[in-house]
């Protein structure tokens, strides 16, 4: 029997897996040779073996609830999104995504939007992702600095909320092999379960940021700063140390946070006599507030750009950062670019963009706000996400467009037209982990009855609306490809996000595709993707 090599695809560690199908199932093992599991698998990994689950699948397209095939459903759907765009413009279109889609689906789709439609309409699972604001905001750029080697590397590991271990089981056990071989362990937070030797500090969900902003000012006071550092590599803004005074001496921390002067006192010289330290956090915990105070006391500290110091942000979904590198969501374009005049011009040169959006659009409960009011009309849905979100937008828009590998999704009600998907065992494609680590997700079982991958069904789509020319993909690879190209256009060292080096790849290559970091050691020597080179503090606590 055959051995595929390909992702979990469960959560965003992205460990890889070595599959062994069968008749009628699939078995699966940790794949040894990957970085980011080496072999091992958490339940959720392993419970993907097992018998081939074909109930309740949806395999064929579906017009109004009647089957029908490819070509009639491809050309309703065109027609219908035409005449909307037609009587209202193209901000009356909205795409809402899935989590663990691969990066050729979001790439296609996001550009099919942005690019040609022209909305900028796009409700995705990271979109309140607040590491994602605060990368920006401090580094310049949505960079994770981190990888997952610099869990060994550290002397001192912070995990802020519980979460962030409970949802990666696997990043648990290097957490805890890091704690048995050299690192002191701080879980700061309530709940979630306390490695041996490991301290906990009981600060109550809301109040980490504060916990965190204080030690900043200790570290400030106590002359533990490296001035001359904060001069050359760090811009801060006027107001910022004065401001951070208010509120965050030890006796005002440590009664906001429910702890003792003297544990909080302990825990903050820990933190000044480590020189190593990473500090993990799920972004959805305080999202804005926790993650800037995590990037300031790491940028401010100099514990960035080193290996074994970095902040570390659990991304929420699968692929959150592909979809969030091809831009497939409502605040930024692709390739980690902002709306700006210029880029705008240039993204729209690049693809040939006969409609690019020139302005961020609305996402989440502002986005379903605008489908309960009648602005936006249509709806596209890609992806498994069973989510209220979605079933309340299916219920008002009057055009809904739903890509599915489910029958009850597909029998939503509001849903208009339905076209068959793969499902995991059926994708093909990439995926980045959480640390930049870009991976192949690879085809197990042939795709069931007539489903087709997303990217296909958006390249279908877009043709039959007339940009046959801009959409001309026969496989993921000529996406990725694309994908790549448009990470390095004009790109002369401005953002880290640069794939040039597999811009030539060819079909065996992307077949063969091994794991592979991009960025390199993000921020190295203190230069950051900033207008003048210098990351930004910001404050925390406002």
């Amino acid at each position: 029997m055959a051995v595929i090599r390909t992702l979990c695809g469960q959560c965003s560690v992205g460990c890889g897996l070595r599959a062994t199908p069968f008749e009628d199932g699939l078995m699966v093992e940790g794949d040894r040779m990957h970085p980011a599991n080496g072999g091992l698998l958490c339940p959720v990994g392993e419970a993907l073996a097992g018998p081939r689950r074909m109930e309740g699948r949806l395999l064929g397209p579906l017009v109004d609830g009647r089957a029908v095939g490819w070509d009639r459903a491809i050309a309703q759907a065109a027609r219908r999104l035409r005449d909307v765009i037609g009587r209202q413009g193209p901000g009356s279109v909205a795409l809402h995504v899935g989590g663990d889609l691969t990066t050729e689906d979001y790439y296609a789709a996001n550009k099919l939007m942005k690019g040609f439609i022209g909305s900028a309409h796009i409700d995705a699972p990271w979109s309140t992702d607040g590491a994602m604001v605060a990368h920006r905001r401090i580094f310049g750029e949505d960079v994770v600095p981190a990888a997952l080697e610099d869990v060994d590397r550290a002397d001192l590991i912070l995990v802020v909320g519980a979460r962030g271990l409970d949802d990666h089981p696997v990043l648990e056990d290097r957490v805890r092999a890091a704690g048995d071989e050299k690192a002191h362990l701080v879980l700061i937070g309530t709940g979630g379960s306390l490695p041996d030797g490991a301290i906990r500090l009981p600060a109550p969900r809301g109040s980490e940021a504060r916990l965190l902003a204080g030690l900043l000012r200790h570290c400030w006071d106590a002359g533990l700063l490296d001035l001359d550092w904060l001069a050359r590599h760090v811009a801060v803004p006027d107001g910022f140390w004065a401001g951070l005074q208010a509120g965050h001496d030890l006796w005002s921390v440590a009664r906001a946070c429910g702890l003792s002067p003297a544990e909080l006192r302990a825990f903050y010289d820990l933190f000044a006599a480590s020189r190593t330290s990473v500090t993990l956090f799920n972004p959805l915990d305080e999202p804005d507030a926790l993650a800037a105070a995590i990037l300031n006391l790491h940028v401010a500290t100099g514990r960035i750009g080193r290996p074994g110091c970095v902040p570390f942000a659990l991304a929420t979904s699968a692929n959150a950062m592909g979809g969030r590198e091809v831009g497939c969501m409502a605040s930024i374009l692709a390739a980690h670019q902002p709306f700006s005049p210029d880029v705008v011009a240039r993204v729209a040169r690049f693809w040939a963009a006969p409609a690019m959006s020139t302005g961020p659009g609305l996402e989440g409960e502002a986005l379903l706000q605008a489908i309960r009011d009648g602005e936006v009309r249509a709806l596209w849905s890609l992806g498994d996400a069973d989510t209220h979100w979605l079933r309340e937008a299916a219920h008002h828009a009057p055009l809904v467009l739903l890509s599915t590998g489910q029958q009850a999704m597909a029998a939503l009600d509001g849903v208009d037209i339905a076209f068959p998907s793969a499902d995991w065992a059926e994708r093909d494609g990439t995926l980045t982990s959480a640390d930049r680590l870009i991976g192949r997700q690879r085809r197990i079982f042939p795709l069931a009855g007539e489903a087709k991958p997303h990217w296909w069904i958006v390249t279908r789509l877009a043709q039959a609306m007339g940009w046959r020319d801009a959409f001309h993909y026969e496989r993921p690879a000529d996406i990725y490809r694309e994908h790549v190209r448009l990470t390095a256009y004009h790109n002369e060292g401005g953002r880290l996000l640069d794939l040039r080096r597999h811009a030539p790849i060819s079909n065996p290559a992307y077949e063969e595709l091994t794991p592979w970091r991009w960025g390199e050691l993000p921020f190295d020597g203190g230069r950051f993707p900033t207008a003048d080179g210098r990351a930004r503090l910001v404050p925390s606590w406002e």
